[in-house]
C-alpha cells in the first residue's frame, strides 16, 4: 500500500506539512507533523517506503465501534485478530484481544506504536490489543507496508502501524454513538469527553481525554446462514489400501469431502451409546462379536429427554448417515449436532473505558517537556463452544476410546438398560455425549493498561549546525486477569457422573456412599449426565468450581528509555545537503504472575497432568533486555534523488548481538512521476512467551490413522502442552521493494501508486501443529522426531507402526525452523476536486497477494496465499467516494471485497481414479470458496450553533444485508461446528450494522 500524496517522517523539524489527497486541511494537520517511513525530514523530501495514512475525516465518516475495525479493512491488512475471533484463546489468555497483522504474516511481526514510541504489549505473545489506544484523541493512523526494523527495532517485518493522537488541541469535545445490527442484536454505546487548553502565554499545553463503551454480545451464532451442516469431512468411502491396492474391489476416492448435510457422528446431545465395559474390565466397542446380540443391539442407542413420570431418560435409535471420523452425513445429524453447532460467541460482551492525560512546557526553545498517563480498561465474555465429550471406537472387536463411563447401579439409567446391563453382567456403558445441560464454555478477561511517559525535546545550534533532540522514557504495565467460565474440573466431574443410591435411598456420589471415608467429598452433588434435562443447577455449580474457575493473574511491564539527535543539513555536497539522525535506546520487558493451586494443573511440559477442561494456567515468569544504537542518514545523489540508509545494532540479553540496515532511494524523474526503492534486514526477537512459557493444558482433538500409513479417521481428545524455548534466535528478514507514484500535472487532485513487496524470511520461529506431528507420525513419513512429541494415554511417546494407542497430550515447543517467503503489488489512487456545490474525494486500494509459502523443511511447501480458509485471498479491494457539500452535508460509499480463493493450495480435486491421499496433498471433491463484495453507507451534517461545532451521523455498514460465503471447516477440531461456518476473517458475520451519533466541539 502506498502513499500518494504525503508526509513521511518521524519528527518534523522545519518541513511545510502535507496535505493528503483525500484529506481536508484543518488545523490538526498543522504544526509538528509524525509520519512513520523514516527518522529523518526535510523539505522535498519523501521517504522509499510506502506509507499509507488514515485521516480523522475517514475514521470519523466511517464511525466504527472500535478502530481495529476500520483498520483491517485496510488491503495490506490481513489475517487479525478482533475480539469476536480470538473468543477460542482461552488457555493462553488471548481471548477478547483485538490486533494489526499487515500481510497476513502475524500479528507479532507487525509493529504497533502510539505517536511513534512503543505500547507494552497486552499479552505474553507480544501483540498489541488496540482497543487499548485512545481512540477519542486518534488524529490519524499511518500504516507502513515495509520492514522498519532499522527505524524502530524489532517486530517491524512485516510494517508499522503507527496511530498519532491529537496531542495539540484546544477546546472541548464530545462524543455520542449507539450501534446495532439489523436484528436488534449487537447493541454498543460508545461516549467521549475531551478538553484541551493552552496556559502560560501559550508555552504551555495540558489536555485530558476519557472514553466509555459498552456492547451487548451476541453469545451464539444466531444466523440463518449458519444451519447448512456446511463442513469438510473424512470422506467414509475413502480407503487409503484402495488408492494402494490395485486389486482393491473400491476405487480410490477423495479423502475429503465438502458438503451439506454434516454434523456430528459420534455423540448427541444427552448420550450415545458406543461402547460396553465387560465384567473382566475390558472396555469393548459395540460391535465384538464376543458380546451378545442384545448388548450389540445397543448400537446406535441415544438417551433423549427426561420423562417426567420416570424421572429418567427414554432412549432412541440414532439414525445414521454415512460415517467419517467424528462426522456423519445425513441421518439424524441435525439432532446428534443440535446441542453443540453455533455455540461460540458471535459477538463478545465488552465494557472498555480509558483515560489520557498530558501536560508539555515549552522552558526554552532548546527544551520542552512533557508528562504523560494513558489507561484503559477491558472486558470481554465471549464463549468458545458448549463442550462435548467427545469418544469414537476403533475397528471391530477393538476397544473405544476414553469416553463417559456409567456404571452399573447408576440410579439415572433407565430400567430396561439397566436391565440388560444386570443380565449380561457388563460393568459399564460408554457414552459420547454434548453435555447438553451444561452451560458453554468461555472467559471473562479483564485487561488493565498504564502507560507513564515523561520526556523532553527542543532545538538547540551545535558546530553552526541546526539540531533537534528528543528523549523520553516510559513505563509500561499490563495487568491482566484471566478469568475462565463454566469450565469442568475433571475430579469433580468424575465423583459427580459416579453417582448411586446410598443405604437411605437417596442418589449421591459414590465417593460418599463407600465404605472408605478417606475418598469422602462432602461438596459432591451427583451429577445426571444420561439425557436431557436433567442434570440440577447445584450439581452444575459443583462440577465448574463453584464460582471458581480457573483464574490466572499476569503483570507485563516494560521499559524504555530512548535518546536521539538529527539535523537536515550535516554538511552540503554538490546535489544538496545531508541529514542525519543517530540515537540509543535501551528496553526491559518483563512478565511474572500468579495461579491459586486449585486452579493449576500437575506438573509441565510433557508429564502435565490437566485438572481442568480449559485454562490448566501456569503463570508465565521471565525477562530479558534490550541495548541498541542506531544511525540513519538522507544523502543526494543527483538532482531529486535521495539516498536513504539506516542501521541499527541491537544486543539482546538472551540471543545476543544482531544488525538491522535499510537502503532506499527515491527519484523525481518529473514531478508527475517519483520512483522508490528499498531494501532491507528486519528482524524479529522471541516474544516473552516463546521465551518462557512454562507449559499448559489447552484441549482439543487430533485425527489419526487406523492403520499405519493410512487415512485420519479417528478422532482423540488430547492435552496440547506449549512450552517456551530460551535459546531461540531473532528471526531475520530480507525486504525488497519498488514502487512508482505518480501525480500528474495534468490532472490536479489526482494521484496514484504502484508499489511491489517481497520479504524473505529465515529462522521464523514457529511450531508444528498437534495435527501436523500426528500426520508425520502417523502417516507416509513416519517422522520419529515428531512421533517423541507424542505422548500416550498409556505410557511413553508415539510409534509410527501402532496408530492404533490413544493420544493423551502433545508437547509444542516453539523453535527457529521455518523459511517464509511472500510477495506481491499494492495499488493505491486517490482524486479530490470541487464538483458544483461540494467537493468530490475518491479513494481506491488495493491488494495482489502474488505469493505467501512456507517451508518448514519436513512437510511439503505451503502457499497461503489466495487460500480464503486462511487471511490471505489472491485480491484486496476497497474503494470509496465522498462527496462533500458546502452546506456541511456530506455522503460516502464503500465498496470492499476480497476474490475468491480455495480451501488449500495443495489439495487435489478428485472423486475416482484419486491418488493416494496424503498430509502434503489431500484429495478432495471440492477447492473452491467464493469471494463476496460489501457496500457501506455513511452520511453526516456538520453544523454550527451559537459558536458550537456539531455534526449528526448516520453510518450503514453491509447495507445489502449480504450473508457471508459459507466456509467448510473442517475436518478437525471439537469445535468446528461450535464456530462460524464461514472465514470470519474474510467476511461479514453479524448482517447490516447501523450507527449513529452527534460530536459537538465547543
Amino acid at each position: 500500500m502506498a502513499l500518494c500524496l504525503g508526509v513521511e517522517a518521524v519528527q518534523a523539524q522545519q518541513a511545510a506539512p502535507a496535505t493528503l489527497a483525500s484529506e481536508e486541511p484543518t488545523p490538526a494537520n498543522e504544526g509538528e507533523i509524525t509520519v512513520t517511513g523514516t527518522r529523518i525530514v526535510r523539505d522535498g523530501y519523501s521517504a522509499p517506503t510506502p506509507v499509507s495514512v488514515i485521516s480523522t475525516e475517514e475514521i470519523n465518516r466511517e464511525a466504527p465501534a472500535n478502530i481495529n475495525d476500520f483498520v483491517n479493512t485496510l488491503p495490506a491488512v490481513r489475517g487479525s485478530a478482533t475480539a469476536a475471533s480470538s473468543n477460542g484463546a482461552l488457555s493462553n489468555g488471548q481471548a477478547g484481544v483485538a490486533t494489526v497483522n499487515l500481510r497476513n504474516l502475524g500479528a507479532n511481526r507487525t509493529l504497533v506504536l502510539l505517536d511513534g514510541q512503543r505500547s507494552v504489549s497486552s499479552t505474553v505473545d507480544g501483540t498489541v490489543d488496540v482497543n487499548t489506544i485512545p481512540q477519542a484523541l486518534i488524529q490519524r493512523v499511518e500504516v507502513v507496508t515495509g520492514g522498519a526494523s532499522s527505524a524502530y527495532g524489532s517486530d517491524a517485518v512485516s510494517g508499522v502501524v503507527n496511530f498519532i493522537l491529537d496531542k495539540e488541541y484546544k477546546g472541548l469535545k464530545a462524543e455520542y454513538e449507539y450501534g446495532v445490527t439489523t436484528y436488534g442484536d449487537g447493541a454498543n454505546h460508545k461516549a467521549s469527553l475531551t478538553g484541551g487548553m493552552t496556559f502560560g502565554d501559550g508555552r504551555g499545553h495540558l489536555i485530558a481525554s476519557g472514553e466509555y463503551f459498552h456492547q451487548k454480545g451476541i453469545q451464539t451464532i444466531d444466523r440463518d446462514w449458519n444451519d447448512s451442516g456446511f463442513f469438510t469431512i473424512n470422506n467414509p468411502a475413502y480407503s487409503a489400501s484402495a488408492c494402494t491396492d490395485s486389486s482393491a474391489a473400491t476405487i480410490c476416492t477423495n479423502e475429503y469431502l465438502v458438503s451439506r448435510g454434516v454434523g456430528s457422528g459420534n455423540f448427541t446431545p444427552g448420550g450415545l451409546i458406543v461402547g460396553v465395559k465387560n465384567s473382566a474390565g475390558s472396555t469393548l466397542a459395540l460391535t465384538n462379536s464376543a458380546l451378545s446380540d442384545a448388548v450389540r443391539g445397543l448400537q446406535n442407542t441415544y438417551f433423549g429427554t427426561i420423562d417426567p413420570s420416570t424421572g429418567k431418560a427414554t432412549t432412541g435409535t440414532l439414525a445414521v448417515g454415512a460415517r467419517g471420523g467424528q462426522w456423519m452425513s445425513g441421518g439424524d445429524y441435525a439432532y446428534a449436532s443440535s446441542s453443540h453447532v453455533g455455540t461460540a460467541t458471535l459477538l463478545p460482551s465488552e465494557d472498555r473505558r480509558s483515560a489520557f492525560g498530558r501536560a508539555s512546557y515549552e522552558v526554552a526553545p532548546w527544551l520542552n517537556v512533557f508528562g504523560q498517563f494513558g489507561y484503559s480498561y477491558y472486558r470481554g465474555l465471549s464463549y468458545y463452544q458448549a463442550t462435548p465429550s467427545q469418544t469414537t471406537t476403533t475397528s471391530p472387536g477393538a476397544s473405544s476410546t476414553s469416553g463417559v463411563e456409567i456404571k452399573s447401579g447408576n440410579p439415572y439409567l433407565p430400567a430396561a438398560v439397566q436391565a440388560l446391563m444386570t443380565a449380561n453382567n457388563l460393568q459399564s456403558i460408554i457414552i459420547s455425549t454434548g453435555n447438553a445441560g451444561l452451560p458453554a464454555q468461555g472467559s471473562n478477561m479483564k485487561r488493565e493498561v498504564f502507560r507513564y511517559v515523561a520526556g523532553a525535546d527542543g532545538d538547540f545550534t551545535a558546530l553552526d549546525r541546526d539540531w533537534h533532540w528528543s528523549g523520553y522514557y516510559q513505563k509500561g504495565i499490563t495487568k491482566t486477569h484471566e478469568r475462565l467460565v463454566n469450565a469442568w474440573n475433571y475430579d469433580r466431574m468424575a465423583k459427580a457422573t459416579d453417582a448411586v443410591t446410598a443405604a437411605d435411598g437417596t442418589i449421591k456420589c459414590a465417593v460418599n456412599a463407600n465404605a472408605s471415608t478417606a475418598d469422602d467429598d462432602a461438596a459432591c452433588v451427583p451429577l445426571n449426565r444420561i439425557g436431557v434435562g436433567g442434570m440440577s443447577q447445584a450439581a452444575i455449580d459443583y462440577v465448574t468450581g463453584n464460582g471458581r474457575n480457573p483464574t490466572r493473574d499476569q503483570r507485563i511491564t516494560q521499559d524504555i528509555g530512548a535518546l536521539s539527535f538529527s539535523t537536515n543539513n550535516l554538511f552540503e555536497v554538490w546535489a544538496g545537503p545531508v541529514s542525519l539522525a543517530f540515537g540509543a535506546e535501551a528496553r526491559k520487558e518483563k512478565v511474572s504472575g500468579f495461579v491459586d493451586s486449585f486452579y493449576a494443573p500437575i506438573g509441565t511440559g510433557s508429564t502435565i497432568n490437566p485438572t481442568w477442561r480449559y485454562g490448566n494456567f501456569i503463570p508465565v515468569v521471565g525477562h530479558y533486555s534490550v541495548k541498541e544504537a542506531f544511525v540513519e542518514t538522507v544523502i543526494p545523489i543527483i538532482k531529486n534523488m535521495d539516498f536513504n540508509g539506516a542501521l541499527r545494532v541491537t544486543d539482546y540479553s538472551t540471543s545476543g548481538q544482531v544488525e538491522t540496515w535499510k537502503t532506499g532511494l527515491t527519484y523525481q524523474v518529473i514531478p508527475d512521476i517519483k520512483l522508490r526503492g528499498t531494501i532491507s534486514r528486519d528482524i524479529r526477537a522471541p516474544n516473552l512467551g516463546e521465551l518462557f512459557n512454562p507449559g499448559g493444558g489447552a484441549t482439543n482433538s487430533v485425527t489419526r490413522p487406523t492403520v499405519a500409513g493410512g487415512a485420519n479417521t479417528l478422532s482423540d481428545t488430547y492435552i496440547n502442552s506449549q512450552v517456551g524455548n530460551p535459546a531461540l534466535k531473532p528471526e531475520i528478514a530480507k525486504t525488497y521493494g519498488a514502487g512508482i507514484v505518480l501525480t500528474p500535472t495534468f490532472l490536479p487532485g489526482f494521484a496514484a501508486s504502484i508499489d511491489y513487496y517481497k520479504i524473505k524470511l529465515t529462522g521464523a520461529i514457529s511450531t508444528y501443529s498437534a495435527q501436523n506431528l500426528v500426520d508425520l507420525c502417523y502417516g507416509v513419513q513416519q517422522d520419529a522426531t515428531s512421533c517423541s512429541y507424542i505422548n500416550l494415554a498409556s505410557g511413553g511417546t508415539a510409534s509410527p507402526t501402532n496408530p492404533n494407542a490413544d493420544i493423551q497430550s502433545v508437547t509444542i515447543k516453539p523453535l527457529n525452523f521455518v523459511g517464509i517467503k511472500t510477495q506481491g503489488i499494492d495499488f493505491e489512487a486517490s482524486y479530490r476536486r470541487h464538483v458544483g456545490p461540494g467537493t468530490i474525494s475518491l479513494r481506491g486500494l488495493a491488494t495482489h497477494a502474488i505469493e505467501l509459502k512456507t517451508d518448514n523443511g519436513v512437510a511439503a511447501v505451503t502457499d497461503a496465499a489466495g487460500q480464503n480458509t486462511g487471511s490471505l485471498p489472491k485480491w484486496t479491494f476497497r474503494f470509496s467516494a465522498a462527496y462533500n457539500l458546502d452546506n456541511g452535508l456530506s455522503f460516502q460509499a464503500v465498496a470492499r471485497g476480497v476474490s475468491s480463493g480455495k480451501y488449500n493450495n495443495n489439495y487435489i480435486v478428485c472423486t475416482t481414479d484419486c491418488p493416494l491421499s496424503t498430509s502434503d496433498y489431500r484429495t478432495t471433491n471440492s477447492n473452491h470458496i467464493a469471494g463476496a463484495w460489501y457496500f457501506d453507507m455513511n452520511a453526516d451534517y456538520k453544523f454550527t450553533v451559537m459558536n458550537t461545532k456539531a455534526s449528526v451521523f448516520l453510518s450503514i455498514k453491509n447495507i445489502l444485508n449480504k450473508d457471508p460465503v459459507l466456509v467448510a471447516n473442517g475436518p478437525n477440531g471439537d469445535n468446528t461446528e461450535a464456530y462460524p461456518q464461514t472465514n470470519r476473517n474474510l467476511y461479514d458475520v453479524l448482517g447490516r450494522v447501523f450507527r449513529m451519533g452527534i460530536r459537538v466541539d465547543y
